[in-house]
């Protein structure tokens, strides 16, 4: 019975989302209702308790809206200044072919984002891009969300290693390089498959004839591209530690892979596909004005600005200081708490980089405000939809608080899971990772909320306790791919409010793939060591 409640969290927004097809701002309302119901009835949460949870939810709604607006209003401003359709030429020299794209944009390119940024921004940013280049909206917000996969361990300077392992007993500097290492070797088996798995997507779910035939002809190419990315992950690993492997190893593939696709290096002969285009997307021929670097100037803006205020500590420490409307102890609740540090948010970077972008583009500054209008019409539904998402998770997170002395409900799943499967754990320890992401929507909360019972698992088992808390980490990367308040995200900023269940259905998949190969390549490992 008490699994059943715990396991709530994950039901009832599968039924909701994916089974009935509601939109995210019904869906999860009533998921959240069920929960927090279940949550005073049956673990025995107090009032005020679930009342923090669901204003701590609401807080980083907040935080994530603005993320949102960000990448919209820098998209749309970009629109108006006519940047896209020079980034669009850009592309289409490199070449016209969408299943090359999707690698450069979602994959390599978002990798970037992900490395400097994380918190769900590289799909915020990446999945906006592919429809102004053209693409199908739903194919660009379910690539972007399957492509941010691979770079998630070392997301945000290596967060999800540094922070989600920090509660540990062994965590120290060797102790996180060890474990990075362990990731990328791991990730030869799984995270290589990526740019193939994209290109699969998007042509047997956007395609014309809705077939895998026109991936195969990208196998050489997209292997080449994710041995590329991961073994220059790995060996950037062992040289110097978690915090910069993402964005090493996405410039890496950047260079390669444009330079490849340009001179068509193991790619068809006709590499010329474009079936996934929106119905109403007219290329522009009309050739722009505007340098190429010029036009991508914002986001050179965005990444470099990324980097500053996370690598240079002076920098660091101002922006997290300077305007803070971090939320500390909701109403008396010690441990119940949001940060949220303006300056250091991805959304505000973004939005300085769009008014900017006017300036450096010599553009009427009409531009942006125009932008800016749209952009907040834009998220009003996902706003709906975050508040109800995020107060579930608050409530979930925090029902250790309660009056019954149960454990918290992300622990009493790990528990129960354990119990039933700890001599195959090496298989399942991915799966809780992703689980915890699923329903956190960060892989740095999976790894810090689960990594002990991993760690604990690990020792009871007699398993390497590196591996297994590579593959907690692993997992939750993955489950980026299905996690909601990713997917609200991703769907409201290519224009798609409502369409989350429709989503989640096409990286479900994919997300379980992840995990599988992350447990095959693992139990490979396991043999030779």
């Amino acid at each position: 019975m008490l699994l059943l409640v715990a396991l709530s969290a994950i039901i009832a927004p599968f039924i909701f989302l994916v089974l009935l097809r509601m939109p995210a701002k019904k869906g999860m309302f009533f998921s959240a209702i069920i929960l927090i119901v279940l949550a005073y009835f049956v673990w025995g949460m107090d009032g005020l308790t679930i009342t923090a949870s669901i204003l701590e939810g609401f807080h980083k709604a907040l935080t994530i809206l603005l993320i949102l607006f960000g990448a919209i209003v820098l998209l749309n401003t970009l629109q108006h200044t006519g940047a896209v359709d020079r980034i669009n030429q850009g592309f289409r020299s490199i070449s016209a072919d969408m299943r090359v794209q999707v690698v450069l944009v979602a994959f390599l390119f978002g990798a970037l984002i992900e490395g400097a940024a994380g918190f769900g921004t590289p799909a915020a940013v990446t999945g906006p891009l592919m429809v102004a280049l053209g693409f199908n909206p739903m194919a660009a917000a379910t690539i972007a969300l399957v492509a941010d996969s691979a770079p998630v361990p070392f997301g945000a300077v290596g967060t999800p290693v540094v922070v989600g392992l920090s509660n540990l007993p062994d965590a120290s500097i060797p102790f996180f390089k060890t474990i990075g290492v362990y990731i990328t070797a791991i990730d030869l088996f799984a995270g290589t498959f990526i740019p193939f798995i994209i290109v699969v997507i998007l042509t047997k779910f956007f395609g014309e004839n809705k077939t895998i035939k026109d991936a195969w002809p990208m196998l050489p190419w997209t292997f080449m591209v994710g041995i590329l990315y991961t073994g220059s992950a790995l060996l950037y690993a062992w040289l110097f530690g978690p915090e910069f492997v993402a964005i090493l190893s996405s410039l890496t593939g950047l260079i390669v892979a444009a330079w490849t696709a340009k001179i068509g290096f193991l790619l068809p002969k006709d590499a010329n596909w474009q079936e996934a285009l929106k119905e109403d997307f007219q290329i522009n021929d009309e050739k722009s004005k505007m340098s190429l670097l010029t036009a991508w100037s914002p986001y050179l803006v965005v990444v470099g600005l990324l980097l500053l205020t996370r690598i240079v500590p002076s920098v660091k420490t101002f922006v997290l200081s300077a305007i803070d409307f971090s939320w500390q102890n909701i109403l008396g609740k010690e441990g119940i708490t949001s940060n949220w540090e303006i300056l250091y948010s991805p959304g505000t970077i973004l939005i300085f980089a769009a008014i900017i972008s006017v300036f450096i583009q010599r553009k009427p500054f009409k531009n942006f405000t125009t932008a800016a209008k749209e952009s907040i019409v834009s998220i009003q539904d996902a706003a709906l939809a975050l508040f109800a998402t995020l107060s579930l998770v608050q409530v979930f997170t925090h029902s250790g608080m309660n009056m019954n002395d149960l454990l918290s409900m992300p622990q009493y799943i790990a528990n129960a899971l354990a119990n039933s499967f700890g001599p195959m754990w090496l298989f399942v320890a991915p799966f809780l990772g992703e689980l915890g992401a699923f329903i956190t929507g960060s892989a740095t909360v999976s790894t810090l909320t689960f990594s002990p019972i991993q760690y604990s698992i690990a020792q009871s088992t007699g398993a390497n306790i590196h591996i297994i808390l590579a593959l907690q980490i692993i997992g939750a990367a993955a489950g980026n791919m299905i996690c909601v308040h990713n997917v609200v995200a991703a769907s409201t900023v290519v224009g798609l409010t409502g369409k989350e269940g429709d989503i989640i259905r096409k990286t479900l998949i994919p997300a379980i793939l992840y995990c599988l190969l992350a447990g095959i390549g693992a139990y490979i490992i396991m043999l030779f060591l």
